[in-house]
């Protein structure tokens, strides 16, 4: 049997958790579909792959596309024993992907690593 990957939501210093509560924020049928493919992620891991899952090119992250009348991402990272740090998550309007929304994550991560380190 193989063991589930394990998703982690990533938490500002104040508390929030801006993915999850941009998921929350959708709509019913939005909502549905990212759960959906959050449990393909879960089963699969990283062999999930195309169309749901792609690794960005020179940069530590991995988005996650759910597809649709909403063009949905949710950048992530992998961490040790077989989890996922969910950094940002955004509606993709564009056909390439807006520099602003790598650096957001990009940032999330930095202050992660940066209170990992202190802990």
């Amino acid at each position: 049997m193989q063991i589930k990957w394990h998703i982690e939501y990533y938490e500002s210093s104040v508390g929030s958790k801006p993915v999850e509560e941009f998921i929350n924020s959708l709509e019913e049928k939005a909502r549905s579909k990212v759960t959906r493919t959050l449990e393909l992620l879960e089963e699969f891991g990283i062999k999930v792959g195309l169309p749901h899952a792609k690794k960005l090119i020179e940069i530590p992250l991995w988005e996650l596309r759910i597809l649709g009348s909403d063009s949905l991402r949710i950048f992530y990272i992998t961490k040790e024993k077989q989890s996922f740090l969910l950094l940002h998550a955004f509606k993709k309007k564009k056909q390439k992907t807006d520099k602003k929304e790598i650096k957001v994550a990009l940032e999330r991560l930095k202050e992660y690593n940066s209170r990992k380190k202190l802990s």
